[in-house]
């Protein structure tokens, strides 16, 4: 959908008819219609821009020799190429702040992201990792893991100068990353509840799996204190007061030259990088089992990415500082909230031929090729046998979800539908009973017979006699 559709979908001014194509949980947009330079697609101006540095290597740079560099620069101008095309061509998201054009951008590196998780998929362990070294030669080399573990003390009383020294050990820079992590989350998902769910998953994640990765071994505090608390809890906090202030925001746009005052324009300027509109998410995941298991499958997809950022570094010998870790969790970050818009849309989609987005599309097969790798990479890891007591923990949540499962949309509904289908039945009945009383009001006369007639005429008689 254009913008201009977006824009005459949303636009609703009090007195005017609902337009059809607007929810009741999205909120009212005003725009005046202003459609200058910064909204226009410019294709043939960057067709003309790309030509020219295309014309400019061939015929005035020299080639230079070196067959590695030649391959390296070859691959970055095929996928600057193909960025440029996708960003003037594809089809436009949900999204239209600050520019379309910017979804666009990230909606083409999630193809170029998934086609290298691809090629790496379909070399040998050893040409994999070897790989990276032509990303950055530093990589390649096996990496030993960091143990969050050992003492935990939060006041250790052997160590006179400094007895909180194991609380400022776990104060690095994840402290804040799990903070701005978990509030960008509560943007994408909208619900406290499933943002809640997921961060406390993720920490029994931890625990289960501390045999298979060293890094997941924390203290008890670091887990439920520091980060499902402090900074898990902070940061859900934090976000869903901004998605409060989203849903009351007034989306009133006027064009930049029609705001009078300076300080109009900037802060114009300003909220052109808040959404053009707001749609607050109802998930209802106990209203039908397709929701249910679409909550479901939207948690399990959530934690399985938080699950291969630490097992992608382990196979790939990747140290947690390094830069495409981080350029990783940006990329989840503008991707994601997308993929949840468009995965909202396609569940409150009431066609019969509905589609799944294209960027929620991406996601979901990026984050399968992702768990891929490291099933090819290290099956070994995978395949320690968890602890006797965590297999019958999961074992017994399993079941648990299962029984309400069945209960809540099986054995529930069957209850109901019988309960009430016994009552109309007996509503029927009754009034059947009514009426038939009703047609056929001399029918006890007759059951009685003569004798009973008799008796009834001769008990008057007396009755006016004796008065």
């Amino acid at each position: 959908m254009r913008r201009g559709e977006r824009r005459a979908v949303g636009c609703w001014r009090p007195g005017s008819p609902r337009p059809e194509g607007r929810r009741s949980t999205e909120s009212e947009v005003y725009d005046d219609g202003t459609n200058t330079f910064f909204w226009r697609a410019h294709t043939l101006t960057v067709l003309f821009i790309l030509t020219c540095a295309l014309g400019y290597v061939t015929l005035l740079e020299e080639t230079p020799q070196d067959t590695a560099y030649n391959t390296k620069r070859g691959i970055v101008a095929s996928i600057l190429v193909f960025l440029c095309f996708g960003v003037t061509q594809a089809k436009d998201g949900p999204f239209s702040r600050p520019h379309p054009a910017y979804w666009r951008f990230w909606l083409c590196v999630s193809v170029v992201y998934e086609l290298f998780l691809i090629f790496i998929l379909f070399q040998t362990v050893r040409d994999g990792r070897q790989f990276l070294k032509y990303v950055d030669a530093r990589l390649g080399v096996p990496l030993p893991e960091r143990d969050y573990g050992g003492s935990c003390l939060i006041y250790d009383p052997d160590n006179k100068t400094d007895p909180f020294h194991n609380v400022w050990d776990k104060l690095d820079g994840f402290v804040p990353a799990h903070f701005i992590g978990w509030y960008l989350k509560t943007l994408m998902i909208r619900d406290w509840w499933m943002c809640m769910i997921i961060s406390v998953m993720f920490e029994f994640l931890e625990y289960s799996l501390e045999h298979q990765l060293p890094n997941f071994s924390e203290c008890w505090w670091d887990h439920w204190i520091m980060d499902v608390l402090v900074c898990n809890g902070l940061g859900i906090y934090c976000g869903m007061k901004t998605l409060e202030w989203l849903s009351l925001k007034t989306y009133k746009w006027q064009g930049l030259w029609n705001i009078p005052t300076y300080k109009g324009k900037m802060k114009r300027i300003a909220f052109q990088f808040t959404p053009y509109s707001w749609v607050r998410f109802e998930w209802k995941p106990a209203s039908s089992l397709r929701r249910w298991l679409a909550v479901c499958g939207i948690i399990l997809v959530f934690l399985l990415a938080e699950l291969n950022t630490f097992y992608l570094k382990f196979v790939l010998w990747m140290p947690p500082e390094h830069y495409l870790v981080l350029l990783r969790l940006v990329f989840f970050v503008n991707v994601g909230g997308v993929a949840m818009r468009e995965i909202y849309d396609f569940m409150d989609d009431l066609k019969p031929h509905r589609k799944l987005g294209q960027q929620a599309w991406l996601v979901a097969a990026i984050t399968v090729t992702e768990l891929l790798i490291v099933v090819k990479y290290d099956p070994h890891t995978l395949t320690l046998s968890l602890p006797f007591y965590i297999s019958q923990c999961w074992t017994l949540g399993s079941v648990l979800v299962l029984t309400w499962t069945i209960w809540r949309f099986f054995l529930r509904d069957i209850t109901l539908r019988y309960k009430e289908t016994r009552r109309q039945k007996q509503q029927t009945d009754q009034g059947r009973a009514v009426s038939n009383r009703d047609e056929r009001p001399g029918l006890d006369d007759d059951l009685l017979g003569p004798a009973a007639s008799e008796k009834e005429d001769f008990a008057e008689e007396g009755a006016a006699a004796a008065s």
